[in-house]
């Protein structure tokens, strides 16, 4: 019994270790194309207490369902300096759908495109939608996987915490 009881306490010191280990990463400058095919660098963009970036693409369905509930947030904090990202990974084939999903959806964060996924895939994340949250050193404090109604409660709890 005690042998199961110190498994258990190491597999959460080393569940609290990974995650630690995921938000202590920093987010470096990156330029890319906003919906308008100008381009736009995180450093112009970035919000003064808390940036958030949702890696997202047009073919998943998560993704569009999440996509209003975020912009939602995003006017309900912009003016406490957060910002918010929307990074678009979609491939060639579908890129052209980027700017009439984001204006369908009246989406009024910046929007940018990343047609070989070069930011997403540089930090290893992998699940669509990534939702990523930057304090204003650019070091990540929070990543959200996936999307289910109600996560959106979880994110603004999220930005809540780390808002300055």
């Amino acid at each position: 019994m005690r042998s199961i009881i110190i498994k258990v306490i190491s597999l959460s010191f080393a569940l609290v270790s990974m995650q630690q280990m995921v938000t202590a990463q920093e987010i470096e400058d990156f330029i890319l194309d906003d919906i308008n095919n100008e381009q736009v660098s995180l450093s112009e963009i970035k919000g003064e207490s808390l940036t958030i970036i949702d890696f997202w693409a047009t073919w998943c369905k998560p993704c569009t369902k999440a996509m209003p509930k975020l912009n939602k947030i995003y006017n309900q904090y912009k003016d406490q300096g957060v910002a918010m990202i929307g990074i678009s990974c979609d491939g060639p084939r579908s890129i052209s759908k980027v700017a009439a999903v984001a204006n369908t959806l009246n989406i009024d964060y910046t929007v940018l495109k990343d047609i070989n996924c070069d930011v997403m895939n540089s930090y290893q994340y992998q699940a669509f939608p990534t939702l990523i949250m930057l304090d204003e050193n650019n070091e990540v404090v929070y990543v959200h996987e996936g999307f289910s109604n109600g996560d959106e409660k979880e994110i603004e709890a999220a930005i809540v915490e780390h808002i300055k």
